[in-house]
């Protein structure tokens, strides 16, 4: 794999929560985020929980949490997750952990009014892998609808050739949703995005009823990943 040069890189790393402790994992989601505001180069983070389906569930799992971050560069990214007490604390506590390091390619919207992902500008080949985050706030009168298109959005992506892992998380339970995608290639990500016609009539719906009050979508080179997530690394040759 190539370094990254000292830019902005972001990670996401997916916490496997051993059986039995998954009250000291829902507890993380309100008292980590204190303690991950002091951590050093860390630029923009959120702490997520997730449901039981592929991607949209309306039945919460209790042993997956997720942690995307934006970092100074990958050195201060490596420092949190190779030696700081956090991770040391979630480890106890875990019976799998899997990062991913991305490089941000396109991105627009934002999070809770921020612009998390700078693309980096001097990245011009996007060839390998590809990954993509989409995130909303949803209108409290479009979650019927959004939750109905959501489980048949979930099948589609599930068929999609091309996929290699996804997982849908969430800030907050049915209103703050988020979906992250790996693809095997850019061209098999614009093929589900754009020629899918389940996919295309959800963000026609999405434009015509204003299901968001906030959304963002960002593309990313992937980099490199590490551990296990459901017992593999999905991005191991």
């Amino acid at each position: 794999m190539p370094s990254l040069p000292a830019a902005a890189i972001t990670t996401l790393t997916l916490f496997g929560i051993r059986p039995g402790h998954w009250r000291w994992g829902l507890a993380q989601m309100g008292t980590m985020p204190p303690r991950l505001k002091q951590t050093e180069g860390l630029q923009f983070f959120k702490l997520l929980g997730s449901g039981k389906g592929r991607v949209f569930s309306l039945t919460p799992d209790f042993y997956l949490y997720g942690l995307i971050a934006v970092w100074e560069n990958e050195t201060t990214a490596d420092q949190f997750l190779n030696h700081s007490a956090v991770i040391k604390e979630y480890d106890v506590h875990c019976h799998e952990r899997w990062t991913v390091k991305l490089q941000a390619l396109k991105a627009h919207g934002l999070w809770d009014g921020q612009a998390p992902f700078v693309p980096t500008a001097d990245i011009k080949n996007t060839s390998g892998q590809m990954a993509v985050l989409t995130r909303a706030a949803i209108n409290l009168r479009a979650l019927p609808a959004f939750w109905k298109y959501g489980k048949e959005t979930s099948k589609a992506l599930d068929a999609a050739p091309g996929l290699v892992a996804a997982v849908g998380l969430g800030e907050l339970p049915f209103v703050r949703q988020a979906t992250f995608s790996i693809w095997e290639s850019e061209q098999h990500m614009v093929q589900y995005a754009y020629k899918n016609a389940h996919h295309q009539q959800v963000i026609r719906k999405t434009r015509q009823d204003n299901w968001y009050s906030e959304e963002l979508f960002a593309r990313f080179r992937v980099i490199s990943a590490a551990g296990s997530w459901k017992g593999r690394n999905p991005l191991a040759i």
